[in-house]
Formats: C-alpha cells, structure tokens, sequence
C-alpha cells in the first residue's frame, strides 16, 4: 500500500532504547521510498512508480540511511520496522 502523504509532510517516530529516546524524522517521500524498497522494488521500478528519476529515488534512500543510522537496505527496513514507520 502507497502512503498517501505528500512529500512535505514527515513521518516522525521515536523509540526508547535503553532509556535514551531516539526521534527519526523522514519525509513522506523517503518514507515511501522505503516501502517500495522493502517490498523488493529497483531504484528504477520505485522511480516509474513515483513518477521520479532512479537518482533522486538513491537520494531519498541515502537521507533515509542516514537519518535511521543504518547501511543498508535490511538494516533500513529493520529500523522502520522498530520505529512503526510502516
């Protein structure tokens, strides 16, 4: 399912570990760029999907990536998960 948000609206969650709060921010975009991520999609094919370039989807991937304090693809999707960001 396609989030419905605009590209200026963020997602924002926290998680307590350990007692320290931690507060992720995502665009809807990167957001939704994660999704489609998650749910096995190229750059190229979550690019058709938005109506976007596969650059600017990478974009939208390595904000995320830094933002979740993460890597990688599983490692992104991981923290989301935890984060209740999907």
């Amino acid at each position: 399912m396609l989030s419905t948000k605009w590209d200026n609206e963020v997602s924002e969650q926290e998680l307590m570990d350990n007692d320290v709060r931690v507060v992720v921010r995502l665009t809807g975009r990167e957001a939704e760029v994660l999704r489609l991520i998650a749910r096995g999609c190229t750059y190229v094919q979550a690019a058709v999907a938005l109506g976007i370039s596969a650059h600017t989807v990478g974009s939208h991937i390595k904000n995320a990536y830094r933002k979740l304090d993460v890597h990688s693809a599983a490692a992104a999707v991981m923290r989301a998960v935890e984060l209740r960001i999907f």
